[in-house]
């Protein structure tokens, strides 16, 4: 099957997924997660083991030949209302064969149910608790999607203002940058994937009775200064992309190491579809990003 056959076969797939993301009921989807990731069956390379992290529940995705000091943190997307699902772990398992780095998968509590801090509060937890296990902060690199990779740069942000030691670099793949209602840019209008009846349950959902401006929800209204070097991905596609810049921009600002790669018509968070060679060729990158600093 030729590369762009694979991506016209996902393409169909795309309007049902963004119509299910409103009218699929959020009980009925945990369902339906849930039962995944009990099935779920992993490369046979790769070792996968639950665990608790001072209260937070994650899995440990462990290749062979991994190096045992150095980690990969890595928190799901899912509009902070979906828990981790099957390919995510799948996509987890991959960079971590990839970069050869063991990788904690953050299964943090979600919206509505728990809004904002909650989630924040879990991937702090789950920082905090790979440096009592006795990992260094310098050996310790993140990622995250989506509201995942929200999650990585506000618990950034609160690290370094809690004093705690910083990891040594961080990449999103199409993160959410900004809660507030804002409007986004005129040539983002539309997204392939995200619908905008779902893009404003998801953010009323995490922010609930909170300030949207509080950087420890929009990052793009916090403070950049200190963070470590940061690789952004993100597709034409989808309305995030306006995200991702603006990200990419306040970085630079502050004298942060940071890039930012658009792909040619790709959609939120493509990189899911493994069989997807676009997908493969981003994920490629970030495990070399991601090796190359820790």
């Amino acid at each position: 099957m030729t590369s762009s056959t694979i991506e016209q076969k996902i393409r169909a797939r795309l309007p049902i997924i963004r119509m299910m993301q409103v009218y699929m009921p959020l009980t009925l989807m945990h369902w339906l997660v849930k039962k995944g990731v009990e099935t779920l069956q992993l490369p046979a390379d790769i070792s996968r083991r639950s665990v608790n992290a001072d209260g937070v529940a994650c899995d440990w995705l462990l290749p062979e030949g991994a190096s045992s000091d150095r980690v990969l943190l890595y928190f799901h997307g899912g509009g902070f209302v979906i828990p981790q699902t099957p390919n995510h772990l799948l996509l987890g398992a991959y960079l971590a064969r990839e970069s050869g780095l063991q990788t904690l998968m953050v299964d943090y509590r979600v919206a509505p149910r728990h809004p904002f801090p909650a989630p924040l509060d879990d991937c702090v937890t789950a920082y905090r608790w790979l440096l009592q296990q006795g990992y260094a902060a310098r050996n310790i690199v993140m990622a995250g999607d989506s509201a995942g990779g929200n999650l990585t740069l506000t618990t950034l942000m609160k690290l370094r203002d809690s004093g705690d030691a910083m990891p040594a670099a961080v990449a999103c793949l199409s993160p959410t940058g900004d809660l507030t209602a804002r409007e986004p840019a005129a040539d983002a209008t539309h997204d392939t994937l995200l619908h905008p009846k779902a893009r404003k349950f998801y953010r009323e959902s995490y922010v609930g009775h909170s300030d949207p401006h509080n950087p420890l929800i929009s990052p793009l209204y916090g403070d950049w200064h200190g963070l470590p070097p940061l690789l952004i991905h993100a597709g034409e596609e989808e309305v995030l992309k306006d995200d991702a810049i603006r990200i990419r921009d306040c970085a630079s600002a502050a004298g942060i190491e940071v890039n930012l790669e658009i792909y040619e018509k790709m959609w939120h968070v493509w990189q899911i579809n493994l069989e997807l060679p676009q997908s493969i060729d981003s994920l490629n990158k970030i495990a070399a990003f991601l090796k190359s600093h820790c």
